[in-house]
C-alpha cells in the first residue's frame, strides 16, 4: 500500500509543478496602425480635386471582453487639397483644402479559435463623430461635426510563425502576444445640412465615404 501511495505521488508530482509554474495568458488589448485610400461620397469628386480617391490613416485601441469581442475607439484623419469645389460651403471657389478626423467608437468580432490560427476573420462598426475643416482661398475657414455611423470587415494574418524567435523577444520585452497583417473595409455615414449655391435649397451631404485600408495588429 505504502509502494502505491508513493508512486500516486510521484505521478502527480510534474503536473503540480506545471499548474503553479508560469502560464502564458491571453492578450486583452489590441493596438492597430494602418492606412489606405478613402473614396468619399461626394458627388464630383475627381472632377475638383483631380481623383476619386484620397489618403486615409488611422489608428485604434480596443479592449478584449473576450477572446472573441472586443470594444474600442479609433481616431483617423483624411485630407484633401483641389481647385474648384468645397463640398461643405456647395459653391465653386478657388484653392480648397479639405480635411476631415473621424473619431469612432466600436465593437469587434473576431473569428479567432486558438492563438495559433493563420487566418482571421472580423467584423464590426458603431458611432462615429466626424470632424470637419474646409479652408478656400480668400475667404473664411469653415469648421465642424457631425454624428453618424460605420461598419467595418477585414481579414487578419499570423506574422508569429515567420519568425518565432523574433516573436518571442518581442513577448518579453514588449508584451505583445502576437502580430498581425491585416487588411480592412470600412464604411462611414456621416450628413450635414448645407444650402447649395445654385438651388438656394438646404441639401443632405454626406461627408462620409468607403477606406481600403492594410495595417499591422499588436496583441498585448
Amino acid at each position: 500500500m505504502k509502494k502505491l501511495i508513493l508512486f500516486m505521488v510521484l505521478a502527480l508530482l510534474p503536473s503540480t509543478a506545471f499548474a503553479e509554474g508560469p502560464v502564458l495568458d491571453r492578450p486583452h488589448w489590441s493596438l492597430e496602425l494602418k492606412g489606405g485610400s478613402f473614396y468619399p461620397d461626394i458627388p464630383d469628386w475627381e472632377t475638383y480635386y483631380g481623383r476619386d480617391k484620397t489618403t486615409h490613416l488611422a489608428g485604434s485601441l480596443a479592449y478584449k471582453i473576450l477572446r472573441q469581442v472586443e470594444v474600442g475607439i479609433e481616431g483617423g484623419y483624411i485630407w484633401d487639397r483641389g481647385m474648384g469645389y468645397a463640398p461643405v460651403h456647395q459653391e465653386v471657389t478657388g484653392t480648397v483644402k479639405y480635411d476631415i478626423a473621424p473619431l469612432q467608437a466600436f465593437v469587434l468580432f473576431r473569428g479567432v479559435f486558438s492563438e495559433g490560427q493563420w487566418i482571421v476573420p472580423y467584423v464590426g462598426g458603431g458611432w462615429t463623430r466626424l470632424y470637419y475643416r474646409e479652408r478656400i482661398e480668400n475667404q473664411a475657414t469653415v469648421r465642424g461635426y457631425t454624428d453618424g455611423y460605420h461598419g467595418r470587415a477585414g481579414l487578419q494574418l499570423l506574422l508569429d510563425n515567420i519568425d518565432p524567435s523574433a516573436s518571442g523577444k518581442f513577448y518579453l520585452d514588449y508584451g505583445v502576444h502576437h502580430t498581425y497583417l491585416f487588411f480592412e473595409a470600412q464604411s462611414i455615414t456621416a450628413k450635414i445640412d448645407a444650402i447649395s449655391a445654385t438651388t438656394s435649397q438646404i441639401e443632405n451631404i454626406d461627408l462620409g465615404g468607403v477606406s481600403y485600408l492594410a495595417g499591422l495588429l499588436f496583441e498585448f
